[in-house]
């Protein structure tokens, strides 16, 4: 998969790189040899800190809990840890890890039913990989899934409906059961798009309930920066976000959750992370990437499994 190989190449070369920085300075001098790996492991961590300012600017007129600065700095920190562990090892080396899980159905009339089953739809630079802690969670408790690698990664999000069509409809087979959908950033605003394609006559069957995680319903600021089709497509209140809405029917809001925060450091303003209607559930002082693997959200989305 493209995101895959790619990162697995970014990853490896850097610490090819720095190996090489590492041997030819050595004999020199140690500290030189060891300042460019520090300097470059730094830089990101400042690249991450000026996305904080950028949010806490954005968030300024938010009638939200404004988080203080020993609470972003626990945020920043803790996201950068789970961005190093999932784009260096996660996605470039163990997309595959752990398979999608479809146990075959019992005979009708025979046991219980079958537990829930999920689609898991990542967001924007990921593939399935982002998903692997919870793989492992569904699957030792019984939960049938599918997690979804969106391609091609910089593509049209219409274009990812198909896909994630194809993933409901599996778990739905297997299990006897409409799904829950699991959206994080980017794949919450996809189910969306997917949602919308469904035919008529599946519209309350597609998904029994969907979360999102961090995903941006209306956009979000960074977006403005970007050059790919998806990104441009994530314009805070832009024209394919507005459009979506507009095609939404009434009352489809209310079979969602949303779980925001106010200090998400990719989707902000914070409220573009929320849907007029929905179950919107602020999680306060948790980073874009860490809410996603935050116990008490995991927990709450369990519980919506069992519905």
């Amino acid at each position: 998969m493209a995101n895959e190989r790619w990162q697995r190449w970014v990853v490896l070369g850097s610490l090819l790189l720095t190996v090489a920085w590492v041997a030819w300075h050595w004999s020199v001098s140690p500290w030189m040899a060891l300042a460019w790996p520090v300097l470059a492991l730094l830089a990101v961590r400042l690249w991450m800190a000026l996305q904080f300012v950028a949010m806490a600017w954005a968030n300024r007129a938010e009638p939200l809990p404004r988080p203080g600065p020993g609470r972003m700095l626990q945020a920043w920190w803790v996201e950068g840890g789970w961005a190093s562990v999932i784009f260096c090892w996660w996605q470039p080396f163990r997309r595959a890890a752990v398979p999608d899980w479809l146990p075959p159905r019992a005979p009708d009339g025979t046991g219980a039913p079958a537990p829930r089953g999920v689609v898991l739809v990542h967001g924007f630079l990921c593939n399935r990989g982002f998903w692997t802690p919870w793989l492992r969670l569904l699957r030792a408790r019984g939960h049938a899934f599918v997690a979804v690698d969106l391609e091609p990664p910089f593509g049209s999000i219409d274009d990812y409906a198909p896909q994630i069509d194809a993933a409901v409809r599996r778990v739905a087979e297997a299990t006897g059961r409409a799904p829950v959908v699991i959206g994080h950033s980017m794949g919450g605003i996809a189910v969306r798009a997917w949602l919308r394609a469904c035919d008529a006559g599946r519209a309350e069957t597609c998904a029994h309930r969907v979360v999102t995680l961090g995903s941006p319903h209306r956009g979000t600021w960074p977006a403005r920066f970007s050059r790919s089709v998806n990104g441009r497509q994530m314009v805070l209140d832009g024209p394919w976000v507005q459009a979506l809405r507009q095609a939404e029917p009434a009352g489809r809001a209310a079979r969602f959750t949303c779980f925001y925060s106010n200090c998400d450091n990719i989707v902000f303003p914070a409220s573009t992370a929320t849907l007029p209607g929905a179950d919107n559930r602020l999680v306060e002082g948790v980073a874009h990437v860490q809410l996603a693997f935050h116990p008490p959200v995991i927990e709450a989305c369990l519980e919506l499994l069992a519905d």
